[in-house]
């Protein structure tokens, strides 16, 4: 077959892709749609109870509940944007998915994800402020600068994708349309095209390491002076209260960066990996974290759980 016969016809009927799923493990697709909803209903109650609890409870309206609450709408919109299409093919065996909603998933997934990591940054310059400079801390974060920070995540992370997402939607897309993956990862898209898809790859891999490397250091370097002056706290419950905070902070980011980190690489270079490996690996990349970061939140945080039991008293028996 000639190559111009195997381009997709954006002109004809709707293209479709067709996502496989997890390579490999087909014939169990129905029984990993279990965990996978259940991360999924356990991200949306747990997210939006703790939205609804900063929402209507004064005593978190400071700037720490506010990146918090950022967090948690990144965190439903990263787990809304992927699982549910990711059980229909588990479950309904639906696997086909249009040309223009694949691209537009890929936009929200890398976008959000970039967003993610802008909110660490910022939770962990919030803990710097409140821990060294207490006092000048509702000067520093006042509402319209933590307003003004909010969007200029929101920005970075669309900005970051609108290159590749003209990159990729001008690409031609061969007659083999099958996708190896349980959503439309950039790296598994673009390696169906006709063209030279280079462009686009080192784009996603450079960006990607500049955002998160970036942030990641300066996560670093906030961290460094947090625990700098916590040593210089003289009461003891001042400094374990300034542990406890900066500990569930910690323990969001460990879980967000190292499973991402290693899912960017091994997609961009496999060197061996199963491929069900990668898939799984990239499905729970963002559908984990979305599940545990308000669990960890409510668990290591006193005012978080204070607040959801006035907020939801049926809940005190479970968080009390």
């Amino acid at each position: 077959m000639h190559p111009s016969q195997m381009v997709l016809d954006t002109n004809s009927s709707p293209p479709t892709f067709v996502l496989v799923g997890i390579p490999g493990l087909e014939s169990v697709h129905p029984w990993l749609g279990i965990p996978f909803c259940f991360m999924y209903i356990v991200a949306l109650f747990g997210n939006g109870a703790l939205l609804f609890a900063i929402r209507f409870d004064r005593t978190l309206h400071n700037p720490m509940f506010y990146f918090l609450g950022m967090l948690g709408v990144i965190d439903v919109v990263m787990a809304t944007t992927t699982v549910p299409k990711m059980l229909d093919i588990f479950w309904s065996g639906s696997p086909k998915i249009g040309l223009n909603v694949c691209f537009a998933q890929m936009f929200f997934i890398h976008s959000v994800t970039a967003m993610e990591s802008g909110v660490l940054l910022a939770m962990a310059f919030d803990r710097y402020v409140a821990i060294s400079h207490p006092l000048r801390y509702e000067t520093i974060l006042t509402p319209p600068r933590v307003a003004q920070v909010g969007l200029a995540i929101l920005t970075r992370g669309i900005l970051f994708m609108v290159p590749l997402s003209g990159m990729v939607s001008r690409l031609p897309y061969c007659a083999s349309k099958r996708i190896p993956h349980s959503y439309c990862e950039h790296m598994a898209v673009v390696k169906l095209a006709c063209a030279d898809s280079a462009t686009s790859r080192v784009y996603i891999m450079v960006g990607s390491t500049l955002i998160v490397g970036s942030d990641m250091a300066f996560i670093a370097i906030s961290y460094g002076l947090v625990l700098r002056a916590v040593k210089k706290l003289s009461e003891k419950t001042e400094r374990l209260k300034a542990f406890s905070t900066c500990s569930s902070h910690v323990c969001v980011m460990l879980l967000y960066y190292l499973p991402g980190m290693a899912s960017i690489y091994i997609q961009g270079f496999p060197h061996g990996t199963p491929p069900h490996v990668q898939v799984l690996l990239a499905d729970l990349y963002l559908s984990l974290p979305p599940m545990l970061n308000p669990i960890i939140y409510s668990i290591r945080m006193k005012q978080v759980r204070r607040a959801l039991c006035r907020v939801f008293p049926l809940v005190e028996g479970l968080v009390g």
